[in-house]
């Protein structure tokens, strides 16, 4: 991003932003609510348009972008309200996000009902494999609605990759998690960036940050105020003082 701008009425949410995240890389957005955090992610993956300003997908200029457009360039994201298909099973929620699949063509699965097949084949074994990525195997069968809150969580990071997301912008993803599975969350998101994809969480939960973050942007007013380390970051007594209450 690149100094971006988002005003609603007399309200600047986001004011002359500029920041990058790196691939490989876990980092945590924190800040006070109304920050511009939420706002941030929604420019990004086109929800909202900036005022002014640039965003960049590696060397593409995906500011206009319409979200279905960004999603297909690898840019995910996890909604703080979970967004899945309560009455699918898990399997079929997963299924719905692969791309380009020939049975959704009617021409295809006429002249060819055999290749449809053997794709559909293919993609069910692939949604079983990323179920069991993200600790839900056992539950393929499963109504979403039937799971708890972070086993939905882990769902809809697992359509995240079936849509082959390169790039995971996580809105509080631990938030309504119980502890238990927390640490199955937080462990999924360190995976993924070993794996090399792109991770940016915003969370309020410090104990949190420290145990996955890379890098640190604290956010305040609409603007980056301090970026680096954990330690660094939420260290400083400025930002304990005023966003920690220490």
């Amino acid at each position: 991003m690149e100094n971006v701008s988002k005003s609603f009425g007399g309200v600047c949410a986001v004011d002359n932003m500029s920041l990058g995240f790196e691939e490989g890389k876990v980092f945590c957005l924190v800040g006070p609510n109304g920050a511009g955090k939420t706002t941030l992610f929604n420019l990004i993956t086109g929800f909202l348009h900036p005022d002014r300003g640039h965003i960049y997908y590696h060397d593409r200029n995906i500011t206009a972008l319409a979200p279905w457009r960004a999603a297909r360039l690898g840019v995910g994201r996890l909604f703080q309200d979970i967004r899945v298909f309560k009455r699918l099973t898990a399997l079929d929620n997963v299924l719905t996000a692969f791309k380009n699949q020939p049975g959704e063509n009617a021409l295809i699965s006429l002249i060819n009902p055999w290749r449809v097949a053997r794709e559909e084949r293919r993609m069910v074994e692939r949604a079983r494999d990323l179920l069991s990525l993200v600790g839900l195997e056992g539950n393929e069968e499963s109504l979403a609605e039937d799971l708890s809150y972070g086993q939905q969580k882990l769902l809809s990071i697992a359509r995240l990759l079936a849509a082959d997301a390169d790039v995971l912008l996580l809105d509080e993803p631990t938030a309504g998690v119980t502890p238990v599975r927390i640490k199955a969350v937080l462990d999924l998101i360190r995976k993924l960036a070993d794996a090399g994809k792109t991770v940016a969480v915003i969370e309020h939960n410090m104990s949190v940050v420290y145990e996955i973050a890379d890098w640190v942007y604290f956010i305040d007013g609409g603007q980056v105020t301090s970026f680096g380390i954990p330690n660094d970051v939420l260290g400083d007594p400025n930002i304990r003082a005023t966003y920690m209450g220490l």
